[in-house]
């Protein structure tokens, strides 16, 4: 099994894509918990990327607010079933950690919930930065709290118009 890997840029510093037999495996933030290190058997290869760059970019831009790449996340079941709630929460919109829970019919699994939000290994395209505390307030993002604010903040703006 091959894995692929390059770096593009984007507003919040540059992404790691990784891919692995034509599905993208992940999206890392520079500095990001949870990020595997490279690998040195990962080849270097921008062009399998060509598709998940192109709507990462036109997701900066504001012309994307859905994405459609092939995924494959790696994660035990209740891991899955939270991230598919993730993809759940409408662009420009937050669900909180509570929310969440309910929605995989694990009402009191909060904290279970923030620990699998957290290990989301496809950042942005898998939107864990929607996800926000009961009271509204922004809680940990791998990622950094500054770019969960600036996620926000342009899905916010994009969607006003």
């Amino acid at each position: 099994m091959t894995v692929s890997t390059t770096v593009v840029d984007s507003p919040v510093g540059s992404l790691r894509l990784v891919g692995e037999e034509g599905h993208l495996i992940g999206v890392y933030m520079g500095e990001q918990r949870h990020a595997p290190d490279v690998d040195s058997a990962w080849k270097d290869d921008r062009a399998a990327f060509r598709e998940a760059a192109a709507q990462l970019k036109a997701y900066f831009a504001g012309d994307l607010t859905t994405f459609d790449l092939p995924l494959q996340m790696k994660g035990t079941e209740f891991q899955q079933s939270v991230w598919r709630a993730l993809r759940t929460i409408p662009y420009g919109e937050t669900a909180s950690y509570t929310e969440i829970a309910v929605e995989v019919g694990r009402p009191k699994a909060c904290r279970a919930v923030g620990l699998a939000n957290g290990r989301n290994p496809i950042g942005i395209v898998v939107p864990c930065h929607r996800v926000i505390g009961a009271s509204g307030s922004l809680t940990g993002y791998g990622g950094g709290l500054d770019r969960k604010q600036w996620l926000l903040d342009h899905e916010r703006k994009v969607s006003a118009g």
